[in-house]
């Protein structure tokens, strides 16, 4: 979150909401504040989690599951982008504290969204799908 890390004023709450809104317009290139781009947190994320994936579920002895754990808002904009998730149920479904998102492989490298938190998400058009959607107000913007 950069700057705006353990802040939780209403300037920044709003702030926050308002590049991660960005974000999942397709705005990638707009950053939060002293800290990344929405690009760059996906530049970071998806050569790991493709790795991973590599290495523990693809080939002829899948290895079991592999584990994420990561701020909310970076692991709902890495899994939106993995499985195609639709950006408003992404934006209206934030994740509480030790709440999960399940994707399961699928063939070329696509994913499936199995779990959403506590919700089952719709199903997805495409995988690699960027982010289209406004987010509405909420407690916490990074769940």
């Amino acid at each position: 979150a950069g700057d705006l890390e353990d802040r939780d004023d209403d300037d920044a709450i709003a702030l926050f909401n308002a590049v991660y809104r960005r974000w999942h317009h397709g705005e990638l290139d707009v950053a939060m504040p002293g800290g990344e781009t929405g690009a760059q947190v996906l530049d970071r994320y998806l050569p790991v989690v493709a790795d991973l994936r590599h290495r523990l579920l693809d080939g002829d002895d899948p290895n079991g599951d592999i584990i994420v754990v990561s701020h909310g808002a970076a692991i709902r904009l890495v899994a939106a982008t993995l499985a195609g998730v639709d950006n408003g149920f992404v934006l209206e479904n934030h994740l509480a504290n030790i709440e999960a998102i399940a994707l399961s492989p699928l063939a070329g490298d696509r994913w499936h969204c199995l779990q959403w938190g506590s919700a089952v998400p719709p199903s997805q058009p495409e995988s690699n799908a960027r982010p289209e959607c406004d987010a509405p107000g909420v407690v916490d913007p990074m769940g």
